[in-house]
């Protein structure tokens, strides 16, 4: 630990002395990515004990979760599941969505879900949060979704008690507390003893929210209020129908080029068949290129890729008398800054200007239309007294004014919210006070030196031998700065291919079913414990420790020492072990009583 503070605090230094040096007109390399499309690392924990065959009879939040899944973007987002009981059921690490196959495995995932007694509702958050520790990406935005009924029930001979479950429940809510991960709650309450009043306050503690239905077949919706909640979208309603045997057409308008994918939910009991013409009148294909389609049991959900502006027509035909809900979430490449606000301490009375504008990939928008139907508000939030109020600001086309008058000698949040019908978005909140005496023309001990003083720096000799002494600095700094470079690259290097797993029982001899395990989600190093979904029994597993090699191999090794098996034959992994594909090795395990066998695949 004492060695990573050193390295990061020679980089800190580095960094500045050259941020010093370089011209100031070069750009800053992480501006350009604030801009980005935000992408999730959730995690869906799902209460699976026997009481949700009365809360959810029909495992529609099964479907709900299958929906969200399907609803996420086609490439970066990542999704983890715990299915909980008293105990961890089963848990499905973050995988990292690179093609429309890792969403299938996922809702596989789902399907194979069983049920079983007990339940305690602290043990899939806790679980939850070690998932998003050990895998979420720190560039994303983690959250936690959780279906339940809110209710435990735990076994007689546990010894466990309400007590210890409320203690462990505080300090995972704590750990997502600072984490900043919000927890959004859906209550399902078929049978009416619903404890609400918990779910509601997990979620907001946490800064999520919290959904409670009396019928599962609400989930799908509520599911989209999540999704478009946490990436600061709204869910356009379309006109409900009922199915007649024959198509109606509905309209989906997609307001401006920056939309990245429209989102179409069609929810209903029966199926349907759908068409879909563009803004052109050209019919297009469903599913077809720019166009993917998922379809389950009680929903189909169609997106647009960078779909055309203008007004799309869905026709969609569904069976006599079935209900259909259709709903629209657009996601966006967008973004609202605020212009910098002078770093100065005020006093009461000045007035301080404001402007925000919206942004694509760190740049500007040039694109006024996008404004049109928007309205922008200042908010005003005291740290003294806790008021907050907000301030209209004025749509002047390509970016929203105004400007707020420091009321009190306190500190001040400001931030700006924008937004039309189908998203909205906030600034990163700007601190400023109001109670210091630091004049606004200059700073605070700062002399400005007089003509004579000038005259006699002027007079002195030119400083060689500090020039010399500086740039040697500066020349020690950069070699060191080359150093750290390269290995935070190794730190972030990614792996390649797929690890095979099976587990055997060595007391009943019988063996698991072969489990894939993709690395491309990985960076730098992981542990076996990771890759086995950090199962308690297979704790012994952390010290086996996989870093990329060159020509797609890997290197496995262990920290304490220890052996594993090779062709037959027992290897000392210590110093580490390359793996091509096709490799097999063989890791017994002395506390569990188990085997486990690897296999790397290309």
């Amino acid at each position: 630990m004492f060695r990573r503070i050193k390295i990061t605090l020679s980089l800190l230094l580095t960094l500045s002395l050259l941020l010093i040096y370089l011209p100031q007109s070069l750009p800053i390399a992480g501006a350009a990515a604030a801009g980005q499309a935000s992408q999730i690392d959730a995690v869906l924990v799902v209460d699976v004990s026997n009481s949700m065959n009365t809360s959810d009879t029909d495992k529609i939040g099964n479907e709900a979760m299958k929906m969200f899944i399907d609803m996420l973007s086609t490439k970066g987002d990542k999704v983890g599941i715990v299915a909980y009981t008293d105990k961890v059921q089963r848990e499905k690490a973050l995988l990292e969505i690179q093609s429309p196959s890792d969403k299938e495995d996922l809702k596989k995932f789902i399907d194979g879900l069983d049920r079983g007694p007990y339940t305690d509702t602290a043990v899939g958050i806790t679980e939850a949060m070690k998932v998003l520790q050990h895998g979420a990406d720190p560039n994303h935005e983690p959250m936690i979704v959780l279906l339940a009924d809110g209710n435990n029930d735990f076994a007689k001979n546990s010894g466990r008690t309400q007590s210890q479950s409320d203690k462990e429940m505080a300090q995972a809510v704590q750990e997502a507390k600072d984490a900043g991960i919000p927890i959004y709650t859906i209550g399902l309450n078929a049978d009416g003893k619903l404890n609400k009043q918990a779910l509601e306050d997990l979620a907001n503690e946490t800064g999520g929210k919290s959904f409670s239905t009396n019928t599962a077949d609400d989930l799908p919706q509520i599911l989209s209020e999540i999704f478009a909640s946490h990436l600061k979208l709204k869910v356009v309603p379309i006109q409900s129908m009922t199915g007649n045997g024959k198509f109606q057409e509905v309209t989906i308008n997609v307001p401006n080029a920056s939309v990245l994918e429209a989102n179409i939910s069609i929810m209903s009991s029966k199926p349907v068949e759908t068409v879909l013409v563009d803004p052109t009148g050209t019919e297009v294909a469903v599913p077809s290129d720019n166009v993917l389609l998922s379809k389950s049991k009680s929903y189909s959900l169609i997106k647009l890729l960078t779909p055309a502006e203008g007004d799309w027509k869905l026709k969609v035909k569904g069976a006599s008398k079935d209900k259909i809900d259709i709903n629209l979430v657009f996601n966006y490449d967008l973004e609202l800054a605020i212009d910098p606000i002078p770093s100065k301490t005020y006093k009461t009375g000045d007035k301080i200007d404001i402007r925000a504008s919206l942004t694509s990939n760190g740049q500007q928008l040039p694109n006024t239309e996008l404004y049109t139907n928007m309205n922008a508000v200042l908010v005003v939030k005291d740290l003294d007294s806790s008021k907050t109020e907000e301030i209209k600001l004025t749509n002047t086309g390509d970016s929203f004014e105004g400007s707020y008058t420091i009321a009190d000698k306190h500190e001040y949040e400001l931030t700006v919210r924008a937004e039309e019908k189908s998203f909205y978005r906030e600034t990163e909140p700007v601190t400023v006070s109001a109670k210091g005496t630091t004049s606004s023309s200059g700073s605070a001990g700062v002399t400005t030196p007089k003509p004579a003083d000038v005259e006699k720096e002027d007079a002195k000799p030119f400083p060689v031998m500090l020039t010399i002494i500086w740039g040697l600095i500066i020349a020690t700094l950069l070699g060191a700065a080359i150093l750290i470079m390269k290995m935070i690259q190794k730190a972030n290097k990614g792996f390649v291919g797929q690890l095979v797993i099976e587990i055997r029982d060595e007391n009943t001899n019988e063996k698991t079913f072969p489990q894939y395990k993709k690395l491309g989600a990985f960076k730098g190093k992981f542990n076996l414990h990771q890759l086995l979904q950090l199962a308690p029994e297979l704790k012994e597993t952390e010290g086996f420790i996989f870093i990329p090699g060159s020509n797609d191999r890997i290197i496995i090794r262990s920290q304490n020492g220890g052996t594993l098996e090779k062709s037959g034959r027992a290897v000392d992994i210590s110093k580490g072990l390359e793996l091509k594909s096709g490799d097999r090795i063989t890791v017994p395990l002395s506390q569990a009583d188990k085997t486990i066998f690897l296999e790397y695949l290309v």
